[in-house]
């Protein structure tokens, strides 16, 4: 009778693992696609070309979740940035080439959890036209979550592994690769439903927390650029400010076509348009992280994520009398924002 039971136990989570081959394939080839695009496609761990993977990193800053202080650390520090994204590179190679080949799926499922759930923090925000990065999440995390109970199934390494019983006689390989799990059903049911509870108490909280998506005015914050000016001082050796971009389209950076100063009467003092901006000398760019701020063809470029100090010295700054000021920056999309400084 219990080998009966057993049996038929084998066959539930052989069929439970078969059915989730989709799954498998698929979420694996996401991750492990990761790695065939930034090392044999083209390579972008190479922090001295152009798509390098740390400075996609240095967008998830300004509205990343709870790992934001991580994200700081690692972009103010581009040796330890570079380690990180070949580490985590290596990682997504492995994850996804083992969940695709099925072997050792739960323990690679776990890896899936883990890898969604970082990107769900640090993305999740991000989006041109959709919830892009959001949906890529907390899909990975439901999946990495269903595989970890199914294992592999009929299709898969792990199966093969089945076959030599001394290997299936394990508790080791159930826990790590696939087979029946040594749980009781009750406590099964209640991981089951207290894990997907738990995602699904995600799903809702990053959806809101990102995007509003459930309830309120729905906003998507890369569509327009928000740059956040700050540390404003002015004297007469010259103009000094922060510029923190911290909203707007990851793939391309806000185009500054113009800086300038009035006084309190709403007179411009100082005025540099993008020909003078696209000339903003290099060692007045302070930067701060990998995503660098610096002179385009036509104006002044911002990536996202990018914090930089800029400084502007100029004849018409020299002789200004105290009182109070007005900073404006001006987008090329017509976009402003402004500071008011007080001299």
């Amino acid at each position: 009778m219990i080998q009966n039971n057993t049996k038929e136990m084998q066959q539930a989570y052989s069929l439970s693992g078969t059915f989730a081959l989709a799954l498998r394939l698929v979420v694996g080839w996401t991750y492990f696609s990761a790695f065939w695009r930034r090392l044999i496609l083209e390579n972008k761990l190479n922090p001295d070309e152009a798509g390098y993977i740390g400075e996609k990193f240095n967008h998830f800053l300004p509205n990343a979740l709870g790992i934001k202080p991580i994200i700081e650390y690692l972009v103010s520090n581009p040796e330890s940035l570079w380690w990180a994204m070949v580490a985590f590179t290596i990682i997504e190679g492995i994850v996804g080439l083992l969940i695709m080949l099925g072997f050792f799926t739960r323990l690679m499922s776990l890896g899936v959890l883990g890898l969604a759930t970082g990107i769900l923090l640090g993305s999740g925000w991000l989006g041109t036209t959709c919830l892009d990065e959001w949906q890529i999440g907390i899909l990975g995390m439901a999946t990495g979550f269903t595989l970890l109970f199914t294992g592999g199934g009929k299709y898969s390494i792990d199966n093969y592994w089945l076959a030599k019983k001394p290997i299936a006689n394990t508790k080791w390989f159930s826990w790590v690769a696939s087979g029946i799990l040594p749980i009781g059903e009750k406590r099964l049911n209640l991981i089951v439903i207290s894990g997907s509870a738990v995602i699904l108490f995600m799903t809702l909280f990053t959806n809101q927390y990102f995007h509003n998506g459930v309830w309120g005015l729905l906003h998507n914050k890369s569509v327009k650029p928000i740059v956040e000016i700050s540390d404003t001082t002015l004297n007469n050796e010259g103009l000094v400010f922060t510029v923190f971009r911290t909203e707007g389209a990851d793939v391309y950076g806000s185009f500054l076509i113009g800086i300038t100063l009035k006084d309190q009467d709403g007179k411009i003092v100082l005025q540099q348009d993008g020909d003078e901006l696209s000339k903003f000398p290099l060692l007045d760019i302070e930067n701060s992280y990998v995503a660098k701020v610096r002179p385009g063809k036509h104006s002044l470029v911002i990536p996202l994520g990018s914090k930089a100090k800029l400084r502007i010295k100029d004849e018409s700054i020299v002789n200004l009398r105290k009182g109070r000021y007005e900073l404006v920056l001006t987008d090329i999309s017509g976009i402003t924002w402004s500071e008011r400084i007080t001299f």
